[in-house]
């Protein structure tokens, strides 16, 4: 699988090329968020890492033209630690997020776990336990693909993830904490602005209104759910 490694600091792009490419990963480096972007449409990776404070272009500029074409994995590089920095990089379409300095093996990890939610669906056997079909909205596991009243909704593997839970447990509450360690794997630890922006960002793309959205359902103080 192909990795593209977007970051002006040469030293951290290589260590990030030299722990991807032992983990039997084709690696692409780019010094700035115009090449990185260039690159992409020649060849779209399978995931992408972005640094956020890049030279010519940012990650979080980069992101967004990304999402108007893409739906491969983006896992975003900040120097920051304020959560509004979190948030603003999940919001335009970002899957997951590391801070630095990190641990290479930690940024391996979530890569891994990325390109793994990204093709799962590949992987599904084809059975009717593969499509949700119900008022109006189809979700196919198998061929990743999900429609609105006929109309598709482009969705990241995140948000993918997300809806496919939601739908297969409707009519159940299903708490962030939940869908956290189901969706990402890992251990719930005060990250329910992570599941918050991204059931938003749901939303959104399936324009649902704000206060009384027909779908996901905000069960105040639990959790999501959809109702039957």
């Amino acid at each position: 699988m192909q990795v593209l490694v977007a970051d002006d600091e040469r030293e951290i792009a290589e260590l990030v090329e030299l722990y991807l490419k032992n983990e039997g990963y084709a690696v692409t480096i780019c010094g700035d968020g115009l090449s990185a972007w260039e690159q992409i449409q020649q060849s779209a990776p399978d995931l992408a890492v972005l640094d956020v404070m890049m030279p010519g272009m940012d990650g979080f500029t980069l992101c967004r033209k990304i999402r108007e074409r893409y739906t491969f994995p983006v896992i975003m590089l900040t120097a920051k630690v304020e959560d509004l920095d979190k948030i603003n990089g999940l919001s335009i379409g970002a899957d997951d997020y590391v801070t630095k300095p990190f641990n290479p093996l930690e940024l391996v990890a979530r890569v891994k776990a990325q390109l793994r939610r990204s093709t799962h669906y590949n992987e599904q056997p084809a059975d009717n336990r593969d499509v949700i079909d119900f008022s109006g909205l189809v979700i196919n596991r198998r061929t990743h693909e999900c429609t609105l009243n006929e109309k598709p909704l482009v969705l990241t593997p995140t948000e993918f993830d997300i809806l496919w839970m939601l739908c297969e447990n409707r009519g159940k509450v299903i708490s962030s904490e939940q869908l956290f360690e189901t969706v990402w794997g890992e251990k719930y630890l005060n990250s329910n602005n992570t599941v918050m922006v991204h059931i938003r960002h749901l939303r959104e793309k399936m324009g649902e209104p704000v206060r009384n959205p027909r779908y996901i359902k905000t069960v105040w103080g639990v959790g999501y759910k959809i109702e039957k």
